[in-house]
């Protein structure tokens, strides 16, 4: 990161709100299957890896994530009967955007002291509702443009999404930080770009790959301080 930020861009899910695992994990709640949290934290930190080696390789469209993610979920959870069905209904909930409405306490105040220093704004993979949602968790008010890729066509890692959020805020891309969750989407999608980038990396996917990180939105603030 440097010291010449002037706009600062964040994703959503895994970087804002986080899933709301009860709504989304009802299919496997009505067999009694329910899931460990740390399970769950240690295969987003694998699925995370073998995407990106996945979107580098040979840039595969960004949904194919949760389809992954479930998949070895009820692969590892032993699963077998009509698991190519529960799949795809675990990866529908995950995919809507009404599902992702867990929010980490002090998030809003972090966003207003932020906010107080730089203009924020949103890039965010979903369906056209993320602003609905953000509004619904009180944080959308934060945020001077809310860009969704579901509304303007065209999903990170694609250049256009940051270049349209960017206009949005008339900012220059050297000078704009984004911070998001995943290295092959939003790290390289944001540096392909001309922007600054730094991972938001709650359950430390990223901890040995020597790329900019944070682990909360508090860090990011103790970041942004020591670099200004």
């Amino acid at each position: 990161m440097s010291a010449k930020v002037k706009v600062i861009f964040f994703d959503v899910g895994n970087t804002l709100l986080f899933p709301n695992r009860e709504r989304i994990h009802a299919p496997l709640a009505e067999r009694g299957i329910l899931p460990d949290g740390e399970h769950l934290r240690d295969l987003e930190c694998r699925t995370k890896n073998k995407f990106d080696g996945m979107m580098i390789a040979d840039g595969a469209a960004d949904h194919s994530f949760w389809w992954m993610f479930y998949s070895q979920l009820l692969s590892e959870i032993g699963l077998q009967n009509n698991a190519d069905s529960i799949r795809d209904q675990l990866v529908i909930g995950v995919r809507n955007s009404g599902n992702w409405d867990q929010i980490r306490p002090g998030t809003a105040e972090c966003l207003r002291e932020i906010g107080k220093r730089y203009p924020i704004a949103v890039i965010s993979n979903a369906d056209g509702r993320i602003e609905d949602v953000l509004r619904k968790c009180g944080i959308a008010e934060c945020f001077r443009t809310i860009t969704d890729s579901g509304l303007v066509g065209y999903e990170k890692p694609h250049p256009e999404i940051f270049r349209q959020a960017l206009k949005s805020m008339n900012a220059a891309p050297e000078e704009s930080l984004y911070v998001g969750d995943v290295y092959s989407v939003d790290y390289l999608g944001a540096t392909g770009a001309g922007m600054l980038a730094v991972l938001m990396d709650v359950p430390g996917a990223y901890r040995d790959k020597g790329v900019p990180r944070v682990e909360s939105l508090e860090e990011l603030q103790i970041v942004m301080r020591e670099t200004t």
